[in-house]
Formats: structure tokens, C-alpha cells, sequence
């Protein structure tokens, strides 16, 4: 579905991707993880073509070249979402507005009212707050927001940035497997993740960054027992 060849990002003059290479089938949940610095978020921006990717970089999706898409188009186009850090939702809108933005460029109007009525299924907070200005919403809330605003805007690719952050255990665990329902809809999921624990148990694959370096990749159960893994990102 996704493949990755030599993905190289810069900063000014500051190298923060070295030629990473990694591909992603269709269906599966992987994720990123690595130290802070390591260059994890500047992978997503670069695929979302948020920022540039330097010359001799490769990226496909589905057999089209992404570095030809505009950010929007990457969207629109392609199906590819992206849920930044921070969620960067619209504060003064309100759920609902939110989510209607998320769709702007498709005009699949009855397959939009099916992915709306899948959305609350699976938040049903956001069924009860969707009058609600999402600015005014609890972290939680704020963040389930944001995964379904990237669920309707683009449902064969979901990035996600540090999908945790911010949130209590519980509702941790409740966002994780949420996702895992998500993915089992049809939507592969490409996760950076802070908590490297809880992104291993719920990807299927994982890869470990390093200074703009990709130096390990293996099956999520493997790099959980890898010792190295354990020492630099398990706590031992």
C-alpha cells in the first residue's frame, strides 16, 4: 500500500530524515517509535506532504507517486488522513462542524452520512456533544474529535501522532481499542507513538527510528522482546 524508499527530510540546514525505507501493507497497523528528536513526526508531515521531502526521495502510494499531490490532494484524492499532534482541531466550530469540514472535498453524500453515523457508533460522546463547541471539550473528547474528523476526511490511510498524549490510562486503552475497531473497517493505520509499550501491543509491526535513522524493524512481538528495545524504550 505504502512504500518508502530512502526518505530523506531537512529542517533549514538540519538533516531530520537520513534515507529511511519502510513499507506498509493494507490492513495492517504499524507503528513508529523512537526517542524524541528521532525524526518519528517529521516522517508523518513528510508523507502528508506537509513539508518537502529531499531530492532522491521515493514515496508510493497504491502505485501513484506522492511527492506529485498537493497536501490537500493527498486527502482528497488518495485517502490518506493525518491526526497531528496537538489535534489542531477547529475551537470555535462545533463537533459537528468539524466533522462536516473533514469531508469538503468528497461528494459521496450518502457514503459521508454512513461514515458520520460509524463515527458516533463507535464515540458516542461526540453523538451527545455534537452541538457542543469543540474547544470546550475535554482532552479526551477532543481527541476522539480528531480521530473521526481524520476518519471521514480519509479512511485507506490514517496517520496518527502521538494519539495518547494528554490522556488518562483508561481512556488511553479506550482510544487504542477504538482504533483497532477502526482498522477493522478497512483502514490501515500508521502510528507514532511516545508510549512505546502500548504502540507495540497494538500494531502488528513495528519500526525503531534513531536520529533520522531507521536501525530495527521486526513484529510487534519480537521488538517487545528484543532486549535493546527493552533497555532504550521499555524502561528495562
Amino acid at each position: 500500500m505504502l512504500i518508502i524508499k530512502n526518505l530523506q527530510a531537512s529542517y533549514d540546514t538540519i538533516k531530520a530524515l537520513h534515507g529511511i525505507t519502510f513499507r506498509i501493507d493494507e490492513g495492517e497497523i504499524v507503528t513508529i517509535i523512537g526517542a524524541n528528536g528521532a525524526g518519528k513526526s517529521t516522517t508523518l508531515r513528510a508523507i502528508s506532504r506537509l513539508i518537502d521531502a529531499d531530492p532522491g526521495s521515493e514515496m508510493k502510494f497504491m502505485g501513484k507517486n506522492l511527492l506529485d499531490y498537493s497536501p490537500a490532494k493527498v486527502v482528497s484524492e488518495l485517502g490518506i488522513s493525518h491526526v497531528p499532534e496537538g489535534r489542531r482541531l477547529f475551537g470555535n466550530l462545533t463537533v459537528m462542524e468539524n466533522l462536516r469540514l473533514a469531508a469538503f472535498a468528497r461528494k459521496d453524500k450518502k457514503e459521508i452520512a454512513d461514515d458520520m453515523e460509524r463515527i458516533f457508533n463507535i464515540f458516542p460522546r461526540l453523538k451527545e456533544r455534537e452541538h457542543q463547541l469543540s474547544g470546550t471539550l475535554s482532552g479526551g473528547e477532543q481527541q476522539m474529535l480528531a480521530v473521526g474528523r481524520a476518519f471521514i476526511s480519509g479512511r485507506k490511510l490514517m496517520l496518527l501522532d502521538e494519539p495518547s498524549m494528554g490522556l488518562a490510562p483508561l481512556l488511553m486503552l479506550n482510544m487504542f481499542d477504538t482504533l483497532k475497531e477502526i482498522n477493522k473497517k478497512g483502514t490501515t493505520i500508521l502510528l507514532v507513538e511516545q508510549n512505546a509499550r502500548l504502540a507495540l501491543r497494538f500494531a502488528h509491526r513495528g519500526y525503531v527510528l534513531e536520529n533520522g535513522n531507521l536501525v530495527l524493524e521486526g513484529s510487534s512481538k519480537d521488538l517487545l522482546e528484543n532486549p535493546d528495545v527493552k533497555k532504550a524504550y521499555l524502561g528495562g
